[in-house]
């Protein structure tokens, strides 16, 4: 014979209304289908529930634990039905989603916290790569989003274009650089160019931003490469929004590149459709679309 889950419940309640009446009436049940119901569950069980020489319907020690699982199963019983009704309506049970670490990720975590404000019941993966990295991590886990600045088309991809950010070329105001003026070229290679290495293991494109010297330093991450600029380590370019601040406070300079110290590039949200985003990922990319378009995006007015 199987535990009938429902037993717990009449447990539950018999407890809650202190008597097999009260319980009856609650449940809408005869009493005497409440008195062999429990009775059952305490013959395979193999143990006495509820003291029956008290006045109320009292639990033994034994029934009390008993009980205690029994309400965790219910509880189980809860989440699996109120997750199946949320797929039913379209929520899809997992969104994953692959970030390019070079696009700012206050919009992004805004729009999280949003979504967890809407109570989606979806379990949402963020993971974080740099320039290639993002699309083979995106290919590679058949992730549901990227978010990314670059990368290769592909005809079973949907794309849909975010407001455009600006990338300055700086260098500390105490490098030989800042002093300089017109810089070319081949007076910019003769200085460490510091830049973001690739996480993919074989990169997709080549960084057409990259000057082509042979002093190159590759690091992790922005926050490391801010770090590398303020202590004169190199020249590199950084999105606007994260040196804002810096700038003004002339810890970080432009540098006066003949060609050129700032780019503008055109992030992109993509997704496949041959994995069709759930109700989740229609309301991440919603808000996105929201939270990038807002007045006040950080460095925005650098641009």
């Amino acid at each position: 014979m199987k535990i009938d889950i429902e037993s717990f419940k009449v447990l539950q309640v018999l407890v809650e209304c202190g008597s097999f009446a009260g319980a009856a009436e609650q449940l809408h049940k005869a009493q005497s289908a409440i008195s062999y119901q429990v009775k059952k569950l305490e013959q395979h069980l193999g143990v006495t529930l509820f003291c029956r020489d008290s006045y109320r319907a009292q639990l033994t020690p034994e029934g009390k634990a008993i009980l205690a699982e029994g309400q965790k199963l219910l509880a189980q019983m809860a989440n699996i039905e109120h997750l199946a009704q949320s797929y039913s309506e379209g929520w899809e049970p997992r969104l994953e989603l692959v970030i390019d670490g070079a696009l700012p990720m206050e919009p992004i975590l805004i729009a999280l916290k949003r979504m967890a404000e809407h109570r989606v019941p979806t379990k949402i993966q963020l993971s974080v790569e740099f320039l290639g990295g993002v699309q083979h991590r995106f290919e590679r886990d058949k992730a549901n989003v990227m978010l990314v600045k670059d990368f290769r088309p592909a005809p079973h991809y949907q794309v849909t274009l975010l407001p455009d950010i600006t990338s300055l070329l700086v260098v500390s105001p105490a490098h030989r650089l800042a002093g300089m003026k017109a810089v070319q070229l081949h007076e910019l290679r003769q200085h460490v160019e510091l830049t973001i290495e690739d996480s993919s293991p074989a990169p997709l494109y080549q960084d057409e931003m990259q000057f082509g010297g042979d002093k190159v330093f590759y690091l992790s991450g922005f926050i490391m490469k801010k770090s590398a600029l303020l202590k004169g380590l190199g020249f590199g370019w950084m999105p606007d929004y994260l040196v804002g601040d810096e700038l003004a406070a002339g810890e970080l300079v432009m540098v006066d590149f003949a060609a050129g110290n700032r780019f503008t590039f055109t992030p992109k949200l993509v997704s496949g459709s041959e994995r069709p985003l759930g109700r989740a990922g229609q309301l991440f990319t919603q808000l996105i679309l929201e939270e990038f378009s807002r007045p006040g995006l950080p460095g925005e007015a650098l641009r």
